[in-house]
């Protein structure tokens, strides 16, 4: 047999569904000299025979079956590496994709310059919602070849081993193989991937389609999707500190204030998260993980954040845990604190007192929020429902109260707006908000869902309100926060007298800030009937002839 140029191995665990599709996309590269290893680790679905049946179907597929479950991705990898017989190896995992091109592109990136390993762009697809981005995409905008990691640190953030075409020879030199027995191996090997490197080179051509299931049941989530499990707190963390020896040993100690921004930025933000939705003995115990950790990191990692994240993880070092709770809703979201306490120099910190160390003070300083100076369309404000009452039919009564830390708001009563779009046209429900005390509003707004303006043709999709304030001709929108564990409500309104009947949910948004949530969903004729026809309509095709008839009508 013609020695393949590449071995392209696709690792699969009880995936028979969707191994065929991952396999598709390799028998469709532009590039064919290739050979296929589906490595299993040891299934214990159909994957086996759907395996077999897609070896038998072409020459370059090779099926490995391992004699046992080593319940990662390592393993599987590192024994197709064994067999692997051309001098360039990438790796594909059975729930995704390789676009076709991607095998040619870093081919030919290889051949161009003699360089240990190429990347390129990773698309990323949302399975729930069908969005589509790239990951990492400032990283990855233009063709460059680097020599050495040091040149741009910033790569560490991009630590998928998936999205590379690595030389077999550069493995075996370094003999750098993915570490078994533990999770978070891409990691690991991608950080020692990238310091051993000679020179790799980034292309901006996408090589990997990633579909991305954050919602998937339990028993089936990936390993990253699994942060409700505090071993997965644990592995993330040992896998940091295996880095952090990795860089030491092997002469790059200069990257560990960049390593540290990566951990805090990405991998620790991905929990801070989920914090609101944690009870007290997972926050008891991620804090007895994660803390020993966090004190390990240079304080010049934590003054790169932004500070509502610096914030959330100080409360959490400092035992806090409530509080941390409280800080990490609304991250990313420009949402204020509920409070804040100024020293006798002026400075205002997070929360109801002075921090007593410097640390603290350090770190729960949020004079850069300018709370008290920003431009009233983007200053900070923080809403809350407090009181969440169902009336007949679809009305809902909200008791909301705002909290208006840098004081922004004149003393009296604000006129204030809830804001709902289903659609294209907006709902404005205007209500009162009352001073209670400084700082504090509260007041309440009765919504009429029926009086929403859903569009004929009806509308499927979720909503979230948001509360307007205005102020000398000026308004200021912020998201509305919700209790996180209210009862869904769902009810039947006929729009439109009766000719767009929907199902409208209101219910927590149960992740991300914790909104209050709107869901509608057409039935009866909207659904069978009125949305098809519109669907239709919308084609791009139709769109064309249309717009060809009414030119000619002109």
């Amino acid at each position: 047999m013609t020695r393949p140029d590449v071995t392209v191995t696709v690792i699969v665990y009880n995936d028979a569904a969707r191994l065929p599709r991952a396999v598709a996309s390799l028998r469709a590269q532009t590039h064919a000299n290739i050979e296929i290893v589906i490595s299993d680790d040891h299934s214990t679905d159909e994957t086996p025979a759907v395996a077999r049946e897609l070896a038998a179907q072409d020459h370059r597929i090779r099926y490995l079956r391992l004699p046992e479950n080593s319940g990662g991705c390592s393993a599987p990898r590192n024994r197709a590496i064994e067999i692997a017989r051309a001098p360039y190896l990438m790796f594909l995992d059975s729930d995704d994709e390789l676009p076709p091109r991607a095998v040619e592109s870093l081919l030919a990136a290889h051949r161009e310059r003699d360089v240990d390993f190429t990347m390129g762009a990773v698309r990323r697809v949302r399975v729930d919602n069908g969005r589509r981005s790239t990951w990492m995409p400032h990283l990855v905008a233009e063709r460059r070849t680097l020599e050495g990691i040091e040149a741009d640190p910033r790569l560490l953030f991009e630590h998928l081993s998936t999205s590379k075409m690595y030389a077999r020879a550069f493995l075996d030199r370094h003999r750098l193989r993915f570490p078994e027995g533990i999770h978070y191996e891409d990691q690991l090997f991608s950080a020692q991937a990238y310091c051993l490197a000679r020179a790799f080179t980034i292309i901006p051509d996408p090589v990997y389609v990633w579909y991305i299931e954050p919602f998937a049941d339990a028993s089936s989530a990936s390993i990253s999707n699994q942060r409700h499990k505090i071993s997965n707190v644990g592995d993330r963390v040992h896998v940091q500190r295996l880095i952090d020896e990795f860089l030491v040993s092997s002469g790059h100690a200069g990257l560990r204030e960049d390593k540290d921004y990566k951990f805090l930025k990405h991998d620790f933000r991905m929990y801070a998260g989920d914090l609101p939705y944690r009870d007290e003995e997972w926050l008891t115990s991620f804090a007895d993980i994660m803390n020993p950790y966090l004190d390990t990191l240079s304080p010049e990692a934590y003054g790169r954040l932004p500070r509502a994240e610096r914030v959330v993880l100080e409360l959490l070092r400092d035992g806090r845990t409530d509080e941390a709770r409280l800080a990490a809703r609304g991250l990313g979201h420009a949402v204020a604190p509920r409070r804040v306490t100024s020293d006798g120099t002026g400075v205002p910190y997070w929360g109801d007192t002075v921090p007593a160390t410097d640390r603290a003070r350090r770190e729960l300083d949020v004079s850069e929020l300018e709370l008290d100076t920003r431009p009233f369309p983007t200053a900070l404000f923080r809403h809350e429902i407090t009181g969440l009452t169902p009336g007949a039919g679809a009305t809902l009564t909200l008791a909301i109260r705002t909290y208006d830390p840098g004081l922004r708001l004149p003393v009296g009563p604000q006129r204030a707006f809830l804001l709902l779009t289903p659609g294209r046209r907006r709902m404005t429900t205007p209500f009162r908000l009352d001073p209670v005390r400084p700082g504090v509003f509260e007041g309440t707004v009765r919504l009429d869902l029926t009086s929403a303006p859903v569009p004929l043709h009806g509308f499927e999709g979720v909503r979230h309100p948001l509360v307007r304030l205005e102020q000398q001709g000026l308004s200021n929108s912020g998201l509305l926060l919700a209790p996180l564990d209210f009862p869904a409500r769902t009810a039947r309104i006929d729009y439109h007298s009766g000719a767009a009947p929907h199902e409208l949910t209101v219910e927590p948004e149960g992740r991300n800030p914790g909104r209050l949530q709107f869901r509608w969903r057409p039935v009866g004729v909207t659904a069978r009937i009125t949305r098809p026809a519109v669907r239709r309509l919308a084609r791009p095709r139709v769109r064309n002839a249309a717009r060809l008839v009414a030119s000619a009508l002109k």
